[in-house]
């Protein structure tokens, strides 16, 4: 039998202010096999469903989804390569002509983001289904919109949380492994960006992402290993839980800046000069290490470089990126640099929750140094552009 958990939505009032935190799905069905059985959930939702895709994924729709296709008032689109504003407006279209009562996405984050943005704009309810354990997307209330080239654009924060999500572990088993390292590489960013950014509150909620935070890291790092050597097993499934489902509580326990710091904002960065060329919780795994290594070099801060350590062992034994080469950008230029740096340091930028300002030298150096030894003593006022050049091409 599937694990069958149901969540509410869960405000705080103060005197001063009123906070809706939008913490979790409606309903959370996970097990091996269950989206089979599912259909029965999804159509108390609607009858007229609009199941919304990737170009990869669409075959794994018709397969997986034969009950609720077969009874002919459904309706499937692709979303094309990403969640960009071309392809909500076509599909927002696509579900009024079709008078869709429900959308399901099914596929990676981006399919999962438009499906529920899609959805939000229409105030449908949205069902979503990961097909890979690469991000918490399925879980969220909120959705990263890109250019068509894979530029990150801006996030939009839901009204709720998905009504539905379906976790089939045997779905997930069928993707790739690098999407569950990837899935490893976004989840354990959590601690160390609302460590950074929420370590000192003393709301209570916080207080409690934090912790779960914490919890989600120590639980990737003692059992990310044995789970990628074992597909299927249940340290595997414990591990999938924790990429899809314990990630996604932290951001609607915590709310936004518990969610996003530095390494997001890096990963925003890195998408206006990379594209698809890798995937987004490998660009955010890099960045936890550009974080750290600010952390170090503008406060000499010596935790952050133990742990910086840490994770480049960490990563090295699971397959996560440890600096630009890893990612694809071993000849990146030092305007692409400039570039990617200067994003991540715009105004609205999540990266302003560090609690010290960010130079764009000193962020460009950060970028560059990800594995430096913790004994380096090239302290930022020493890290000129000209001793870049040694890292990247003129």
């Amino acid at each position: 039998m599937p694990n069958q958990l149901s969540t509410q939505t869960v405000s705080t009032q103060t005197p001063s202010s009123f906070l809706t935190l939008t913490v979790a799905p409606g309903k959370i069905i996970r097990g091996s096999g269950v989206l089979q059985t599912a259909s029965a959930e999804i159509t108390r939702l609607g009858t007229r469903p609009l199941i919304i895709a990737g170009n990869s994924t669409q075959e794994i729709a018709q397969n997986n989804l034969q009950a609720i296709l077969t009874k002919g008032n459904t309706a499937q689109s692709s979303y094309g390569v990403d969640c960009c504003e071309a392809s909500l407006k076509a599909l927002k279209k696509t579900a009024q002509e079709h008078q869709a009562d429900v959308i399901i996405g099914i596929g990676g984050g981006k399919a999962l983001d438009t499906a529920k943005l899609v959805a939000d704009q229409l105030h449908l309810p949205v069902v979503t289904i990961p097909t890979s354990a690469a991000t918490c997307a399925a879980w969220t209330a909120l959705s990263n919109v890109y250019s068509e080239s894979g530029a990150f654009l801006y996030d939009v924060a839901l009204s709720r949380c998905p009504d539905l999500l379906i976790l089939d572990y045997d779905l997930i088993q069928t993707a790739p492994q690098r999407t569950l390292v990837a899935g490893i590489g976004d989840a354990i960013a959590k601690w160390y960006e609302a460590s950074v950014s929420s370590g000192n509150s003393q709301q209570t909620l916080i207080i409690s992402a934090v912790q779960q935070a914490r919890v989600l890291r120590d639980i990737l790092l003692q059992k990310s290993a044995t789970a990628l050597k074992e597909p299927g097993s249940e340290v595997w499934q414990e591990v999938v839980d924790a990429t899809v489902l314990l990630a996604g509580v932290i951001g609607g326990m915590g709310g936004a800046q518990c969610r996003t710091v530095a390494a997001h904002a890096v990963h925003n960065g890195l998408t206006h000069i990379s594209g698809h060329s890798s995937i987004h919780g490998e660009k955010v795994a890099y960045g936890i290490l550009v974080q750290l290594r600010l952390e170090e070099m503008l406060q000499s801060n010596q935790l952050a470089a133990s742990a910086r350590q840490q994770l480049l062992k960490f990563y090295a034994e699971i397959g996560l990126p440890k600096n630009l080469s890893d990612l694809g950008l071993g000849n990146i230029t030092l305007q692409e640099l400039q570039t990617a740096a200067e994003i991540a340091l715009e105004p609205k930028s999540d990266i302003h929750r560090l609690p010290f300002k960010v130079a764009l030298e000193q962020l460009m150096a950060a970028m560059v140094s990800t594995t430096a030894p913790t004994d380096s003593r090239d302290v930022i006022n020493r890290v000129s552009t000209r001793g870049m050049s040694e890292e990247v091409s003129e």
